[in-house]
């Protein structure tokens, strides 16, 4: 019976530097950025350059706070961006699951068609759709954001819905339903129960495009109270003094709320992830 290499066998060694290396080519940048928030403004042009800062300081973060309207753009993406995600959940679940349970004619043919649709990049489809909002009188306003970040969303966390509730085995809800509960019922007592991990990974997947994009914000909000942060601190760079240390400390505070998220429901990502990928 053969066994795998262990630890200290050359296989072994070998893929543990191999991922200590991606680890240290992953992890770096943010280690840098965490650093250079905390320096002051002298020492962040030093030469040599020291990875630690050698005298800590909060002043980049207060000036951040004091000077920018960083406040009201971490409101604003957290607004559209939670308003993208429980719209696209809306949308998505009940459309999975009717594409897994239901059976209708050209089902398989409309689950193909959504993915195809996920392969435009967004830039290929801002210009039309900033036409379509100004029609309709949603241009730089938070509601049209966040159906653009819906219609982007939808096709994908559709389709990965869809793989995870096709790891689910119908005859779980054919016993209830023998039972003599309503189609409503077992989809809320005994599907959703079992899709919690799949929708909370398809949900914080949504968060993260829309708390990242840029280009949607860009094209469709031009008023600086409305502006995201992607949008706010892009506008911190193209200043005529680029003040790298506030930069930098708007970067750390960005990525928080997502790392945060990442700390306390990793185990349902893990889970929405594994199990969606059994079948599909």
């Amino acid at each position: 019976m053969s066994r795998s290499p262990g630890f200290f066998s050359p296989a072994g060694q070998l893929v543990a530097i191999c991922a200590l290396a991606l680890l240290f080519f992953s992890a770096f940048p943010f280690v840098w950025m965490g650093s250079t928030a905390f320096k002051d403004s002298r020492e962040i042009f030093a030469t040599p350059p020291s990875l630690w800062p050698n005298s800590f300081t909060l002043a980049h973060v207060q000036r951040l706070f004091s000077e920018t309207k960083f406040l009201t753009y971490f409101r604003n993406s957290l607004t559209v961006s939670l308003s993208a995600v429980a719209v696209t959940l809306l949308l998505s679940t009940p459309a999975a699951y009717s594409l897994t349970r239901l059976r209708f004619r050209g089902r398989e043919q409309i689950a193909a068609t959504v993915l195809f649709a996920y392969m435009f990049a967004p830039i290929m489809i801002i210009i039309p759709f900033y036409v379509v909002m100004r029609y309709l009188g949603l241009s730089n306003t938070h509601v049209g954001l966040v159906i653009a970040y819906t219609a982007f969303c939808l096709p994908f966390s559709l389709w990965m819905l869809r793989s995870f509730l096709q790891s689910i085995p119908i005859e779980i809800e054919e016993a209830a339903l023998t039972d003599g509960a309503t189609r409503f019922q077992a989809v809320i007592y005994v599907v959703l129960p079992l899709a919690i991990p799949g929708v909370v990974a398809t949900g914080i997947l949504t968060f993260i495009l829309a708390w990242n994009d840029y280009i949607f914000a860009r094209i469709l909000l031009s008023r600086d109270e409305l502006k995201t942060l992607p949008v706010g601190i892009a506008d911190l760079y193209n200043a005529s003094v680029v003040d790298w240390g506030m930069i930098m400390a708007a970067g750390l505070l960005v990525i928080a709320p997502v790392l945060g998220v990442f700390v306390f429901i990793q185990r349902y990502m893990v889970a929405g992830w594994g199990a969606g990928g059994v079948k599909g």
